[in-house]
């Protein structure tokens, strides 16, 4: 009875030891992953890097050290751990092939995160869409487009093609082109045009506007006109030359073909 119980007494001790430093593995790591998540944490922030990805960066490192103490503390207790690493392993592999597409947005949506092609607030085209940015998630990109419809776009797609930030420079080209009829005065209206162009406030003066003859066209001769303005000025810039250069040519008598067939019927003999 009293072997029984001096082996009853050092298997608690034994295995009471080993529970004591598993569970001081467990609570020491557990703090190290909630240290080593709010430093990362932290590491992203001075770097300015989006509230998202700092979350999400941190969340991940706080998991994946949580589950080496655990393997840690199950290795102490005795617990053969080489098959648990080999479960998680294949877990990872199964879940990793069922989400390809979606670690394809995610690893996008990071790339997106970290090097800002495009910014909230900033307009864009991706994926043939053009619009406001008005979120930019880890999986996805949300557009409002000009009639303010909400467009979410998968990040892969956004960074598989090209993408146009019209936001990102403080000044912008407007590109118009203005036909006039080859018997119209070509002097005359290039001298209009650029009154037209002086006459817009909005219109930078550095760099200067461009007013030349383009192309002999079919039935115009056609001139462009490419005035700088700043980026928020692009679209009433836009609008209201077009409108002002037509009532300026209506007024000088300056002519603005149009397409027009002219037939011509011939008539023919009769055998009768």
């Amino acid at each position: 009875m009293e072997n029984m119980m001096d082996t009853v007494g050092d298997f608690i001790l034994f295995y009471g030891l080993k529970v004591l430093i598993a569970v001081v593995i467990v609570v020491v790591g557990k703090k190290l992953a909630r240290w080593l998540g709010d430093a990362v944490e932290k590491t992203l922030q001075k770097k300015e890097m989006d509230v998202e990805i700092q979350h999400f960066v941190s969340t991940l490192v706080y998991y994946a050290v949580l589950i080496f103490v655990m393997i840690a503390a199950l290795g102490q207790l005795g617990i053969h751990t080489a098959s648990f690493v080999a479960v998680i392993g294949a877990a990872g592999l199964a879940v990793g092939l069922a989400l390809q597409g979606s670690l394809a947005n995610f690893a996008a949506g990071v790339l997106i995160l970290i090097f800002k092609p495009y910014r909230v607030g900033d307009f864009v085209e991706i994926a043939g869409v053009s619009g406001s940015v008005a979120k930019v998630l880890v999986f996805t990109t949300e557009l409002n487009t000009g009639d303010n419809k909400r467009v979410i776009i998968p990040n892969g797609q956004a960074m598989g093609g090209t993408i146009t930030n019209y936001s990102t420079n403080d000044t912008r080209r407007v590109d118009l082109v203005m036909g006039i009829g080859y018997g119209d005065d070509i002097d005359k209206a290039k001298r209009v045009l650029e009154e037209v162009v002086a006459a817009d406030e909005r219109v930078l003066q550095d760099p200067a506007p461009t007013i030349a003859v383009v192309a002999l066209a079919d039935s115009s001769v056609n001139f462009v006109v490419r005035p700088w303005v700043n980026k928020a000025d692009y679209w009433g810039v836009h609008f209201a030359l077009t409108e002002a250069v037509k009532k300026r040519f209506d007024e000088e008598g300056i002519s603005i073909p149009f397409p027009q067939t002219d037939v011509h019927l011939h008539q023919v003999a009769s055998n009768d």
